[in-house]
């Protein structure tokens, strides 16, 4: 089973943004997910023609939408020539198959459009294979129930394994995610080996999802990592050594950024690329300075360590682009976080006050530079 062509069409695919804001939800955070959703759409290369958004105390069970808004999304697609309709939900088998026969028109979730954005992002062959595997566990509970929804076929729906979802069905996917599962688990072991070998200590950039991680790694390294004004250009880990002063030396890696709501399955997925956190001797949490919402993005990188158990390993905030934020915005940013490194990757600017913090945070957690006193990790 492959990852199937790719469907993009050669212009851009027109859709409608919905969203329910269910219960007590804070308007700020639901007003912030949908405009992130608007981005999620512009990295999958969609046309958003307008947005939706509807206040329920609860979704209903078989249409997570109310009835009445039903005729409100068919209009707004008829007269913006949409023909996909993105929630900013995550929706039941049950819910995107009757939304899909309701309304004549394809229906995905915000999850399914992650999953999109990963496979057509996805490079190296180990990348693949993880992003297959989650899309695989993601669609054993998607298969139609109805055969009047032909689903992944052309596109922002899903794009990999296979074409026609009646072909998937049980035991042939079922097959295949062991299959997958048993890759990732050798890929796992002979970075496990591979950490033996390594006599540096480890320092990892992880933090939300365009944040400036690559770029920094960049400035450290000139290590050509590929840069992105979109959502997730990075999901390999890449690794550099970088001599931080005279003879001393230390490993800096990139990591796959994080998002608010990001699929349980692609962390688990991604076990083996994010274990270069868990193991690391220092996380450098790269936020933008400048992004209004920081707060609640840091609050989501928080989380998915605590998923991935790298809660415990010494952390440093880096408030990247410094460059691009008010000098209120630092001021407030640098009076919330005492100990945060203000720089700008893009600029150069802060770079040796960095170096110098992490030279200082690596000996106090008893790591000697050009020594390791805890196994380094394999890029």
């Amino acid at each position: 089973m492959t990852m199937g062509h790719d469907t993009q069409p050669t212009d851009l695919e027109r859709a409608l943004l919905v969203q329910v804001v269910l219960g007590n939800r804070d308007p700020r955070e639901a007003e912030d997910s949908l405009a992130e959703l608007e981005r999620l759409a512009d990295t999958a290369g969609v046309d958003v023609i307008g947005r939706i958004t509807q206040r329920r105390a609860k979704p209903t069970p078989g249409l997570f939408i109310g009835e009445g808004k039903l005729a409100d999304i068919q209009l707004a697609c008829r007269e913006g020539h949409a023909k996909l309709i993105i929630f900013d939900n995550d929706l039941s088998a049950v819910q995107v198959n009757n939304l899909d026969l309701a309304l004549g028109i394809k229906v995905i979730d915000r999850t399914e459009l992650i999953l999109q954005i990963f496979a057509r992002r996805a490079e190296s062959a180990e990348a693949k294979v993880q992003v297959e595997l989650a899309q695989l566990q993601y669609l054993v509970s998607r298969i139609p129930v109805s055969r009047k929804q032909q689903r992944f076929q052309g596109g922002i729906g899903m794009r990999g394994p296979g074409e026609s979802p009646l072909q998937l069905r049980n035991e042939p996917m079922r097959r295949r995610i062991k299959d997958l599962k048993r890759r990732i688990e050798g890929i796992r072991k002979r970075r496990a080996s591979g950490r033996k070998r390594r006599p540096w200590p480890v320092i990892s950039l992880v933090g939300y999802t365009n944040a400036g991680k690559s770029t920094l790694l960049n400035a450290f390294t000139h290590a050509g990592a590929y840069v992105d004004d979109r959502l997730f250009a990075t999901l390999d880990t890449k690794t550099r050594l970088v001599h931080i002063a005279d003879d001393q030396k230390l490993l800096l890696t990139d990591t796959v950024g994080f998002i608010r709501h990001l699929p349980h399955g692609l962390v688990a997925s991604f076990r083996s690329t994010l274990d270069v956190a868990r193991e690391a001797d220092l996380l450098l949490i790269v936020a933008d300075a400048a992004d209004p919402g920081l707060a609640a993005q840091l609050e989501v990188v928080h989380q998915t360590l605590a998923e991935i158990e790298a809660s415990g390993v010494p952390q440093l905030l880096v408030l990247n682009k410094s460059d691009a934020a008010s000098q209120d915005q630092l001021d407030s940013l640098t009076a919330a976080h005492h100990d945060a490194v203000v720089i700008s990757a893009r600029k150069g600017r802060g770079l040796d006050d960095l170096k110098n913090r992490i030279v200082a945070e690596l000996r106090r957690s008893g790591c000697i530079l050009g020594e390791r006193a805890s196994p380094a990790v394999d890029g």
